[in-house]
């Protein structure tokens, strides 16, 4: 567990001039605190500018409709220029990714490891997930009080990660470190030291080349490290754009999982009918799933840079300009989803949310999470009548990946 953070008090969201709200500070996730501050900008300011906060000025856009709207528009908003998160990439540790690309690369680069979650490859890969899933919910004890962030999310979505890389198996927690280390710097707001991060990164890419030379000289695999060393459109990467790759499927493939894992019991535990409901009929668990991932939104934002002078609403967005979607927003927008504030497991539409993005950067492994999700309830119901939160969650101190370190609970057969 890592130390206990001071967390500040935060001011009355109505008490203050709006032009002065920033919703980038990560104190304000740790301390689950911006839910109002976004409530009242989709209300009277959906288009804000904010003139100062750490990461510079920047737009936030926070309306259902006007994400979709910038996301369509990639010739208007690249995530080339300026990357994919308020943070600014360091000048001198840069990394590239397909998610940082603009097309025609991004689509070449996405499409060369889309195979690993093909309908066919998640068929094969659903066996193992219930095994796993089983084997980790019977090793768990009865009546006593446990971590279930560490007990079950991260293991079982380190153990996927591990087989999407086809890693090796005993090392899998590396997965999560890394994972951790690359979302969780100094610099961007969070705890890590930004020389420990680079270190860690480092050693990321240094484990992965060996992996890669290995599998270059073997026949082509199923796993991303083999897919990505012999497609010619990536074969050729340099370290970086290959180390930002690797972060990119880590941190993909890690915390939209194991965040909604962790969220998905806090919220029947918050909400006792909804649990009630999902006891009395497990049909409902497919619609749970995407109203968890919708509910939890894994990463509060994704970044964009104005290519020209756009306008939207009311406001006009200057060339060159940050752009923040706060797709956290977007999922409580009363427009588009009725009663957002509601958690409800048998909504209408569930699959209908911001969570997973939007047109051509929208998650790939978006059926591949859902099928994780679908299974461990499934197994989790076959097994106890309650998992029981004794204690509030611990949040992640970013305002990028909305996430838990501790939930304490109890498990009843």
């Amino acid at each position: 567990m890592s130390e206990a953070v001071a967390i500040p008090d935060f001011q009355n969201a109505y008490d203050i001039p709006i032009e002065d709200i920033d919703v980038s500070d990560p104190m304000m996730f740790k301390a689950n605190a911006f839910w109002p501050y976004f409530e009242r900008m989709r209300k009277e300011d959906p288009v804000h500018y904010c003139a100062h906060s750490p990461f510079g000025p920047f737009w936030s856009i926070t309306k259902f409709n006007d994400i979709m709207e910038i996301e369509k528009n990639h010739e208007v908003f690249s995530s080339e220029t300026g990357g994919i998160t308020i943070f600014e990439r360091m000048a001198d540790f840069k990394t590239s990714s397909f998610i940082q690309m603009d097309p025609p690369k991004h689509d070449v680069q996405r499409k060369s490891v889309t195979g690993v979650v093909a309908p066919s490859n998640l068929s094969l890969m659903e066996p193992i997930i219930r095994e796993r899933a089983g084997k980790i919910l019977d090793e768990l004890p009865i009546g006593e009080e446990f971590n279930w962030v560490d007990r079950v999310s991260i293991e079982l979505t380190t153990q996927m990660l591990a087989t999407l890389f086809d890693f090796p198996f005993e090392d899998r927690r590396k997965l999560t470190y890394w994972s951790d280390m690359a979302t969780s710097s100094a610099a961007n707001g969070g705890t890590t030291p930004e020389d420990e991060r680079r270190a860690a990164l480092l050693e990321c890419l240094e484990v992965f080349t060996g992996l890669w030379n290995e599998r270059v000289n073997q026949a082509p695999g199923n796993d991303l490290i083999s897919m990505l060393a012999h497609n010619p459109e990536t074969q050729n990467m340099d370290p970086m754009e290959y180390l930002g790759n690797l972060i990119l499927l880590i941190v993909g493939g890690n915390d939209t999982t194991r965040n909604s894992i962790t969220g998905g019991v806090y919220f029947l535990n918050q909400n006792p009918a909804e649990y009630d409901k999902l006891r009395n009929n497990l049909d409902l668990i497919p619609s749970m799933v995407s109203e968890i991932i919708r509910y939890q939104t894994p990463l509060a934002h994704m970044r964009r840079t104005a290519t020209q002078d756009y306008k939207i609403r009311d406001k006009v967005i200057k060339k060159g300009d940050k752009v923040v979607m706060w797709y956290v927003s977007a999922n409580r927008d009363d427009e588009v989803i009725s009663n957002p504030d509601a958690f409800l497991i048998d909504r209408d539409r569930a699959r209908h949310h911001m969570s997973f993005g939007f047109g051509l950067h929208r998650c790939m492994g978006n059926r591949l999470a859902e099928m994780q999700l679908k299974i461990v309830w499934e197994e989790i119901m076959k097994r106890f009548s309650r998992v029981e939160v004794v204690g509030e969650p611990e949040r992640v101190q970013s305002c990028f990946v909305k996430g838990y370190e501790t939930l304490p609970v109890i498990l009843h057969r």
